[in-house]
C-alpha cells in the first residue's frame, strides 16, 4: 500500500477532490500554505493500492492546471531605479506529489 500526498492549488481543489472521489479513491484534504507566493494550498492525503498510483497520478495530471502569474521584482537598492514597476511571469499550478510506503494501514 502506498499514501500519495499530493499539494495543489487552492484553485484546483475542488475540481481535484471531486475527480479523485468519483474514480473510486478516498481522500483527505488538508488547508495548508506555502509555495512561490505563501498563498493558500490543499494538501491532499490518499491511500491506494500500489497497483493504483499511476492511475492517482494521471488523473492529478489531467486536474491540476498549470497557469502564468505575474510577480513583482524585489528591487535591490542600488537598481532601485530600473525595476520599479517591474514584473516576471513565472508558472504556478500543477501538483507536488510524494509517494509513500505504508507499513501498516488499518480503518477504526
Amino acid at each position: 500500500m502506498k499514501l500519495v500526498i499530493a499539494i495543489v492549488q487552492d484553485l484546483d481543489a475542488d475540481d481535484v477532490v471531486e475527480a479523485i472521489t468519483d474514480a473510486g479513491y478516498r481522500v483527505t484534504r488538508i488547508a495548508s500554505t506555502g509555495g512561490f507566493f505563501r498563498q493558500g494550498n490543499t494538501t491532499l492525503f490518499c491511500g491506494v493500492e500500489d497497483s493504483q498510483v499511476q492511475s492517482l497520478i494521471s488523473l492529478l495530471r489531467k486536474v491540476c492546471q498549470r497557469r502564468s502569474r505575474m510577480l513583482p521584482l524585489a528591487p535591490h537598492s542600488a537598481e532601485q531605479p530600473l525595476t520599479v514597476g517591474a514584473y516576471v511571469e513565472v508558472t504556478v499550478g500543477g501538483a507536488t506529489i510524494f509517494v509513500l510506503d505504508v507499513e501498516q494501514y488499518e480503518q477504526i
